[in-house]
């Protein structure tokens, strides 16, 4: 364990053992808990005027461990159960494992000890462990402990790679020593070989990353064993130590696994993470090793991060966390590079990928053992576009890179000037790897990490390791980029058909497949600038493109797509598809078919990268919904033209699904309105027919509630048939929200005659569909209390379940915005809030109360963002014009918003 500076301002082990002298176990627990305490106060002290001071605050609480262990040893074995004549039976060694044997620890860190003892443990120093594992408890300590004796230990590490390995690090800390010299030495001879070790770490390490997300950009990462944290370090040592008998960290240098400059950036990457767990502990009040947004902030402002233009302190906090990061995994390859060729000299791998064919050429690079490398140092210094051809020459031909040369390429990248950017062959082959219809996504990824991508693309540099600071991404910038381009890869190659048919029927029809790559990379390139990323991130295109080696109209199509990549989303996820006013909008901005198929193209890919879950069949279907009514609009070229003519095939399929007399489906044709028709999808269309012929048939019928769960729109149809009223909208929202569901959608449709046919599509907590038979009985249930006019009590809706967890992270303020140029026939009003239960029934509330009657309602959330639009008219069914009215309502509305449930509905 490294030396710590002031030992006794930590704590004084004499001054505290005088303390302990003729004290009972009480007092011996109150003397200790305080000495644990003022020691811990110390070192929180010192990593205050030190916050990066990570390394050293780790191997104080391990120093501060120890001298409280060994004061409770010595009473317990001197004091409380003292031996006048010890047999050679009754020895007993306090030995530390795992991260306390390796002398590092965190706040609430486990204390993990081994008691060993020559033999079967006697009667004394069972007695003597018990009492002293007492009293550790007694002090608050989470003490992981086995007791065995030496033969028990050493079998139990020769069975179980996980003991073996916690044995690895296992440091005397007190009682016989001898006993320790004992094990130290047969452990190293009776250890198996070390290339079974190494195989094993390095299957448990692939089996922790995929556990963990299985990347190191995951914006909540685990420090301790997410991808690039401190448990990849480790593993790092474990090997090594194992490989090469290893005593200490310096020694991989010795002995040929690192550099003298990579044992540098070994120890800076280990101090700042040790600093950020640290912190973590002390910000959590326990052992919590997930970097959660909730912490991110103040870890932040503890270790003294200021706010910089277009960044905020978290922000900046949180690159410096993924840039570390990104040096763990650098060290890694670096480290199992050289750890393979020495095992390859023994005649054995490590399970590094293999050659697969030989490629016709090589243009002057060449194969190591199937891996593309260099045949000397200088080779990319002679020529650095080199550093784009050894990428272009990986993906041509389906070749790894040696780890060393990646290395060398990391090494070289600061070749990378003005004049190899400016060069049309360097350009040409990142363009070649950046469309490549092999595996794009890993070789880019490749290049990122060996940083030539960043210094290629100098505007793609600034957001490496770029976190957004919100529950929406689950990813850094440059790792959201490089997947959106592995996904259009995967479509286009025809291994996402199921979920993306339509995006594969339209690759072949896009007229420059490279313009929709290059619009992928580009599309938030001008995050954190402080200002719109899409407008700023069109300038880049503009000035980009050009050098890539794209013509003129294919860099005009890139700046516009990058420009108006979030077009698409925001109309299908917050705008009514069924007005014709919004197809036009959306229309007039698009303009052409090219367009409309490379911006749907972009906007999948966009919203699939952002993270798991994100993606479901009800934004698939909304967009595709956009995207045809759009293509028929461009194509038939004039707004009206065709609606009376869709109505009508809407209506005699639904016929032929039926089988109606024509009467009968006349008279259901009279009842709904024509927007009805355009707004339902013939699937809806059909249900709700049937269900309102069977209400119908019941005389006394007041109303009726039907759910049916719809796996392929990841939600559940709630369709409401009812005597239309005032405040029914609100109610039935406050039902369902009572219920647990979640509205992602709502079409409000007034019949004829009066009646109100509402379809609701709802989601569970998980965003998954409501689907549990009792849940849906309680639903069907709370619905109809609504439908008999009842409100949801607000203590029942604020006890229905607490924030989104994490939420309070983040501050939102609430905003309101009026619309009465977004539909001909309505006022569209949009509301910005934090996702919270009940938000929808208290903006609907809000609008009752203002007057004005709901229409339709679409529901958006982005991590804990909530967008809610919409659709609204006046009690005579005119849009609200009224300037002191619209004035009102957005004040009701905003109150509404910053409302908690707990304190009651809005006003």
């Amino acid at each position: 364990m490294s030396p710590v500076a002031g030992q006794r301002e930590i704590v004084d082990r004499r001054t505290v053992g005088a303390l302990l002298e003729g004290a009972d176990r009480e007092g011996v627990a109150v003397v200790l808990k305080q000495a644990l305490a003022d020691g811990r106060a110390e070192i929180a002290r010192r990593l205050v005027d030190k916050p990066y001071a990570g390394s050293e605050a780790a191997h104080a609480y391990a120093f501060l461990t120890d001298q409280i262990l060994r004061l409770a040893y010595d009473w317990v074995t001197t004091r409380l159960y003292p031996l006048a004549n010890p047999t050679t039976s009754e020895r007993l060694l306090l030995m530390g494992v795992g991260g306390y044997g390796r002398g590092e620890m965190a706040l609430h860190s486990d204390v993990d000890i081994a008691f060993v003892t020559p033999w079967k443990p006697t009667g004394w120093t069972e007695t003597a462990i018990e009492a002293l594992l007492y009293l550790l408890w007694d002090l608050g300590l989470k003490v992981g402990h086995s007791t065995r004796s030496i033969d028990e230990l050493l079998a139990a590490a020769a069975a179980d790679h996980t003991i073996r390995t916690a044995l690895l690090e296992a440091r005397y800390v007190w009682g016989d020593e001898a006993l320790y010299d004992q094990i130290a030495l047969r452990f190293w001879k009776e250890a198996g070989t070390a290339a079974d070790f190494v195989t094993e770490k390095l299957a448990e390490r692939e089996a922790r990353h995929k556990r963990m997300g299985d990347s190191r950009y995951v914006v909540e990462p685990n420090i301790k064993e997410g991808k690039g944290g401190l448990r990849d370090l480790h593993t790092l040592f474990w090997i090594g130590k194992y490989a090469y008998r290893l005593r200490t960290i310096a020694e991989l240098v010795e002995v040929g696994l690192f550099s003298a400059d990579e044992l540098r950036r070994f120890h800076k990457a280990e101090r700042f993470l040790w600093a950020v767990r640290c912190h973590l502990h002390l910000a959590a009040g326990r052992a919590e090793e997930r970097l959660t947004f909730d912490y991110q902030r103040e870890i932040a402002a503890r270790m003294n991060y200021a706010e910089r233009p277009g960044k905020s302190a978290v922000e900046r906090f949180m690159r410096h966390y993924f840039l570390h990061a990104k040096t763990v995994g650098d060290l890694t390859g670096v480290f199992l590079a050289h750890l393979d060729e020495k095992f390859a000299r023994r005649g054995r791998r490590l399970g590094l990928p293999a050659f697969r064919r030989r490629p016709g050429k090589l243009e002057g690079f060449m194969l190591d053992r199937g891996r593309l490398a260099v045949p000397d140092d200088g080779f990319f210094a002679a020529e650095p576009a080199r550093l784009l051809q050894l990428f272009a020459l990986a993906d041509r031909h389906g070749l790894e890179i040696h780890p060393l040369t990646l290395r060398a390429a990391a090494r070289g990248a600061r070749l990378i000037d003005a004049g190899v950017r400016a060069d049309p062959r360097a350009n040409a082959l990142f363009l070649d790897v950046l469309s490549s219809p092999r595996d794009p996504e890993t070789v880019l990824r490749w290049m990122n990490e060996a940083g030539i991508f960043g210094r290629f693309i100098p505007d793609f540099g600034r957001v490496v390791a770029q976190m957004q600071f919100d529950m929406y991404h689950h990813y850094t910038v440059d790792e959201h980029s490089i997947r959106a381009i592995g996904l259009l890869n995967r479509i286009e190659r025809g291994l996402l058909d199921e979920e993306h048919s339509l995006a594969k029927a339209l690759f072949p029809r896009i007229a420059s497949r490279r313009t929709l790559y290059v619009a992928a990379l580009l599309h938030d390139i001008a995050k954190g600038r402080g200002g719109d990323h899409s407008e700023l991130g069109a300038e880049v295109a503009l000035a980009l493109c050009p050098r890539l080696g794209l013509t003129g109209a294919e860099t005009e199509t890139v700046a516009w797509l990058v420009r108006w990549h979030l077009l698409m989303s925001a109309t299908a996820f917050k705008r009514d598809l069924a007005d014709p006013k919004t197809i036009q909008d959306f229309v007039g901005r698009v303009k052409s078919l090219e367009r409309l198929r490379l911006l749907f193209l972009l906007t999948v890919v966009d919203i699939r990268a952002v993270g798991p879950g994100i993606w479901n069949s009800w934004k698939s279907q909304l967009l595709r919904q956009l995207f045809e009514a759009s293509e028929e609009m461009l194509r038939l070229g004039h707004k009206h033209k065709g609606r009376k003519e869709r109505i009508a095939a809407i209506q005699a399929e639904l016929a032929g699904r039926l089988g109606w007399d024509d009467s009968r489906l006349a008279r259901l044709a009279w009842r709904l309105p024509d927007s009805y028709w355009l707004a339902e999808p013939i699937e809806v269309v059909e249900r709700n027919a049937c269900f309102l012929d069977s209400v119908d048939r019941q005389a006394d019928a007041v109303g009726a509630v039907e759910t049916r769960v719809q796996p392929e729109r990841g939600a559940t149809l709630v369709s409401i048939y009812a005597k239309d009223q005032p405040g029914l909208f609100y109610r039935i929202a406050g039902a369902i929200s009572l219920a647990g569901g979640n509205i992602i959608d709502a079409r409000i449709h007034t019949t004829e005659d009066g009646m109100a046919l509402d379809n609701f599509l709802i989601q569970d907590e998980a965003r998954a569909p409501f689907a549990d038979p009792h849940r849906l009985r309680r639903l069907e249930a709370e619905v109809a209390r609504g439908l008999d006019g009842h409100e949801p009590p607000p203590d029942r809706l604020a006890a229905r379940a607490p924030p989104l967890a994490r939420a309070g992270a983040f501050s939102i303020e609430p905003a309101a915005f009026v619309d009465n140029r977004a539909s001909n026939r309505y006022t569209v009003v949009e509301v910005n809030a934090a996702d919270r239960p009940a938000l929808l029934f208290e903006l609907a509330r809000a609008i009752y109360v203002s007057r004005a009657v709901i229409h339709s309602a679409h529901i958006a959330t982005y991590g804990e963002r909530a967008v809610d639009v919409f659709y609204l008219t006046d009690l005579t069914g005119a849009k609200l014009e009224s300037a002191s009215r619209l004035k009102a309502l957005e004040a009701r509305l905003l109150k509404a918003a910053a409302a908690m449930p707990a304190g009651g509905a809005a006003s």
